[in-house]
C-alpha cells in the first residue's frame, strides 16, 4: 500500500494546502498522507504512559491511514506545533465594554490556534437602551457581532482557515428582528452562523397561536420605547399593549421543515424534514432554552 493510496487527486491537494507542516520558508515537511497522519499520531500518544505510547501511536496511525477515523482539523494541522488541539470555545460575553472586548481578544486568540467560538449576545442591551455611565444608548448586540466578525476576518487561523463563529439571540430580545435579517444582504457577518434561542413563552405562543413579549435584558420587563432602534416604521401591527411590542406566531405545517411565520420573518426551524410544529413541540418540551439554527427565508 503507497503513502496516498486510496486517496483522490483533490483530496491530495486539499491536504497539501491546509494541513501538511511547512517550515518557515514555506517548504513542506509532510509530504505524503502517512507523513501527516505519523505526525499527528505521534503526539497525540504523548498523553499516554511512556511504556504505552509507541503502541497507541501505531494504532492511531493505522486507523488515520485506513481514514476509519480522523481527529479534528486544528488537531491535524497543530499537532506537534505547540497549539491547541481543541475545536470549539463557548467564550461569555456580558453588557459592559470591559466583557465585550476581553471577549473579542479571547476570540482572536481562539482563532489564530485554529479553533472556533460561539457567543450568547442575549444579556446586551438593545439597541437604544440607556448608558447610564456615558448618558448615551447602547448600539445593540448585532453592532458588537460585527466587530467580533471584523476581527475574525483579521486573524487568519492557524496560518491555514478563517475563524467561524456561532452567534445566539434569544428570540424574545427586543433586537431579534435585526438579528435574524442581517446575513440577508450576502454580505454582512459572513463569519458566523446565527442561531435563535427559542423559550417557552416562545414556543407557548406557537402552540396557540398567540402572542409573546420582548424583554429588555437589563429589566426582564418590555421595553418602554416600543421601536427600540430596531422595527421597520409604518408598521403599526406591531404595537400592541402599553407601549411594548409582541409578535403574533403562527404555525406553517404545509412546509416541509417546521416552519414559524413572525412578522415579516420565516424562521425555519433545523430539524427532520416533514416534521410538524407540534413535533417540534413534543420533541423539545420541557426545556427552558433551546437553540435552533434559523434560515431566513424572506418576509412575508
Amino acid at each position: 500500500m503507497t503513502d496516498t493510496a486510496g486517496f483522490s487527486p483533490n483530496a491530495l491537494k486539499i491536504l497539501e494546502a491546509r494541513y501538511y507542516l511547512r517550515n518557515e520558508s514555506g517548504e513542506l515537511l509532510d509530504k505524503s498522507p502517512a507523513d501527516l497522519f505519523r505526525r499527528v499520531a505521534d503526539y497525540v500518544a504523548t498523553a499516554e504512559k511512556k511504556g504505552q505510547r509507541r503502541k497507541w501511536a501505531e494504532e492511531f496511525f493505522r486507523v488515520m491511514l485506513a481514514r476509519d477515523f480522523l481527529p479534528n482539523s486544528p488537531t491535524l494541522t497543530g499537532a506537534g506545533r505547540g497549539m491547541c488541539l481543541s475545536a470549539c470555545f463557548v467564550l461569555p460575553i456580558e453588557d459592559s465594554l470591559d466583557s465585550i472586548f476581553e471577549t473579542v481578544r479571547n476570540a482572536a486568540l481562539v482563532h489564530k490556534e485554529g479553533g472556533g467560538t460561539g457567543f450568547d449576545f442575549s444579556s446586551l442591551r438593545p439597541k437604544g437602551g440607556f448608558v447610564r455611565k456615558t448618558q448615551g444608548v447602547a448600539s445593540g448586540p448585532v453592532s458588537f457581532l460585527k466587530v467580533i466578525d471584523a476581527a475574525t476576518e483579521a486573524v487568519k487561523q492557524g496560518g491555514t482557515r478563517r475563524g467561524a463563529n456561532m452567534g445566539i439571540l434569544r428570540v424574545d430580545h427586543p433586537d431579534i428582528e435585526e438579528f435574524i435579517r442581517m446575513k440577508t444582504d450576502g454580505r454582512s457577518a459572513t463569519n458566523f452562523n446565527i442561531s435563535v434561542a427559542a423559550t417557552d413563552a416562545f414556543m407557548d405562543a406557537v402552540k396557540g397561536g398567540g402572542s409573546y413579549e420582548l424583554l429588555d435584558p437589563q429589566t426582564g420587563k418590555p421595553p418602554t420605547d416600543p421601536l427600540a432602534g430596531f422595527l421597520p416604521p409604518n408598521n403599526p401591527a406591531d404595537h400592541r399593549g402599553e407601549g411594548h411590542v409582541a409578535f403574533g406566531v403562527r404555525p406553517r405545517s404545509d412546509l416541509a421543515w417546521g416552519t414559524l411565520i413572525m412578522n415579516r420573518a420565516t424562521i425555519v426551524f433545523d430539524t427532520e424534514a416533514s416534521i410538524t410544529t407540534n413535533e417540534v413541540m413534543n420533541t423539545i418540551g420541557g426545556t427552558n432554552i433551546v437553540y435552533l439554527p434559523v434560515i431566513l427565508r424572506g418576509y412575508r
